[in-house]
């Protein structure tokens, strides 16, 4: 079955994949995405950033209702599923959980994955980032 990430601009090319943000050349302020300008002192350039693939969860919830488009349900509907900030150190970064919900907890050791996000017309999977455990008693 073919894939494809869901945009190659949150993401380093590497297998696996990494994320990258940006890193402002002035006061160091790291944003993911990526973006031109730096939303802190708006002096320096932005510089791509590969962000660590391991951190903590910071915060979770559940997202139990249909978020407004361009939101594109996965195969069978919407389905609810854990989100929550990951603390990666510079920055935090919102991100789908790839855990059983039983097990989520702040704190817990987090490693960057990819998850299906949906399938396109001609059946293609389409990935988005996600973090999974990294404890090894949780896997």
């Amino acid at each position: 079955m073919t894939t494809r990430l869901i945009d190659e601009s949150l993401f380093d090319g590497a297998d696996p994949p990494r994320l990258v943000g940006a890193r402002c050349t002035g006061c160091r302020t790291v944003v993911f995405p990526r973006q031109n300008s730096c939303p802190k002192c708006s002096d320096g350039a932005m510089a791509a950033h590969v962000l660590p693939d391991s951190g903590e969860i910071w915060s979770w919830t559940v997202q139990s209702f249909r978020p407004k488009e361009p939101y594109r349900p996965p195969t069978g509907d919407h389905q609810p599923y854990a989100l929550g900030y990951v603390d990666l150190g510079e920055i935090l970064v919102e991100a789908r959980l790839d855990i059983p919900r039983r097990l989520i907890r702040i704190g817990l050791p987090v490693r960057l994955t990819t998850v299906e996000a949906y399938r396109d017309e001609d059946g293609t999977r389409i990935l988005t980032f996600a973090f999974g455990s990294a404890a090894e008693d949780e896997r």
